[in-house]
């Protein structure tokens, strides 16, 4: 098997069986028909995440400055977006507007704006809504993710959160909605629908298999996002855990998704070995959504996409 995925028919195999066989096309089928592959997938790197440090492999970036390399290598490789976790000095996940803003000026400097830039409000147990989105508004990034199990957990939280995505777009920052499970993606389709969230099409990450039996992902975990009766969002991003990463890349670009790659899900390659560095990823999924006819998307063609003019 290739360091890619591609080439061996698996990545192509998994995919007829669960979303484009023409027999599922049918009435009996779970999945509608996909939309459109985009002229152009974008990759999104996700290099450290809140949890793993040296440990756990020497080249998850904890430092502003190796962010930066890291950042420069994956745009080498290929990628158009890169998603940010900060640390504090021993590590530990954080959410400070000085450590964004340091991580976020050396990577600019590193990188220019081939990059689109996202900081993470993820929680970890640690912070509350409150804090999440002070850091934001503090930091004013390029783009935010946002998971709706944190930051809105419940309808007495929906206020603020509605005055808190209405500042986003007066001030231009896109969020990305993070999605574990189709109900979530449902819950979001209604804060729409209501006029809870002030885009039309508001990007949104599908995350595979997170709480599966080890963390590894397969395709066919997207049939439930994707099955009749949920909201096909346009601006669709995939990620997934473990060595299938880049088959659910594939699996999602051919469904019409953008994909999201690197250390904070997964360490492997398709083959099974640990991966050098997060721009080793990132090479393996472009060459095997090159390999499964797809372009890549630069990071303007993506913020042409997603319609951000800063």
């Amino acid at each position: 098997m290739s360091d890619t995925g591609a080439g061996d028919g698996t990545v192509q195999h998994l995919f007829q069986n669960t979303i484009v066989r023409p027999k599922c096309f049918t009435h009996t089928c779970a999945m509608p028909p996909p939309a459109p592959a985009p002229s152009t997938v974008a990759i999104a790197v996700a290099p450290n995440g809140g949890r793993r440090l040296k440990k756990d492999h020497p080249a998850v970036p904890l430092t502003a400055m190796e962010m930066a390399r890291t950042a420069a290598a994956c745009l080498e490789a290929g990628a158009a977006m890169l998603h940010m976790h900060v640390r504090d000095s021993n590590g530990r996940h954080l959410l400070d507007a000085e450590a964004y803003a340091e991580a976020l000026a050396v990577v600019r400097a590193a990188t220019g704006r081939k990059l689109f830039l996202q900081i993470t409000t993820e929680s970890l147990g640690t912070y509350r809504p409150r804090e999440q989105m002070a850091v934001v508004r503090s930091v004013r990034p390029e783009g935010v993710s946002l998971a709706l199990r944190e930051l809105v957990p419940s309808a007495a939280a929906e206020s603020a959160f509605a005055k808190f995505l209405g500042w986003l777009k007066s001030a231009q920052i896109m969020p990305q909605f993070i999605l574990y499970n189709p109900a979530e993606l449902d819950r979001l389709d209604e804060l729409c629908r209501r006029g809870l969230v002030p885009w039309e099409e508001p990007p949104v990450l599908i995350v595979l298999g997170r709480y599966t039996l080890g963390q590894t992902s397969a395709p066919e975990d997207l049939a439930p996002f994707f099955s009749a009766g949920h909201r096909r969002f346009a601006h669709t991003m995939v990620c997934a855990f473990g060595r299938n990463e880049a088959a659910c890349a594939v699996a999602g670009a051919q469904a019409g998704a953008d994909v999201r790659v690197g250390f904070e899900n997964n360490l492997h390659l398709p083959d099974g070995r640990i991966a050098a560095d997060n721009a080793a990823l990132v090479r393996a999924t472009a060459r095997a959504l090159i390999a499964d006819g797809h372009k890549l998307a630069s990071a303007e063609q993506l913020r042409a996409r997603w319609e951000l003019q800063r």
